[in-house]
């Protein structure tokens, strides 16, 4: 099994930026070795869940059309932790962002982190 806890989010004006993070443990070989991507997601109200960021296990990135050039995705592959850089914050990018980690074989999900952008 695989626990994916997040920290950080909360309050920021727009403009503004802000950093999350993820921590994975657990089953060490499902983290190590059957990992495919981790990455960010994330929903706001009404919504559906959509992609912000995704980092393979090659180190491949991806973006979705909304935060590319204001947003970083980065990876410690030593703390098995992946990190979400956020600037240029909008009033849009107000969600519950979720951590994810796909492997070969499932996806886990982490509980969220609030993200709320003031106007």
């Amino acid at each position: 099994q695989v626990q994916l806890v997040e920290s950080g989010g909360g309050l920021v004006q727009a403009g503004g930026s802000l950093g999350v993070s993820c921590a994975a443990s657990g089953s060490l070989f499902v983290i190590k070795i059957g990992l495919r991507a981790m990455g960010w997601y994330r929903q706001a109200p009404g919504k559906e869940r959509e992609l912000v960021a995704t980092i393979t296990s090659g180190g491949t990135k991806t973006y979705g059309d909304s935060v590319k050039g204001r947003f970083t995705i980065s990876r410690d592959n030593a703390k098995n932790t992946v990190y979400l850089q956020m600037s240029s914050l909008k009033p849009e990018d107000t969600a519950v962002y979720y951590c994810n980690l796909a492997t070969t074989v499932r996806e886990y999900w982490g509980q969220g982190t609030q993200v709320t952008v003031s106007s």
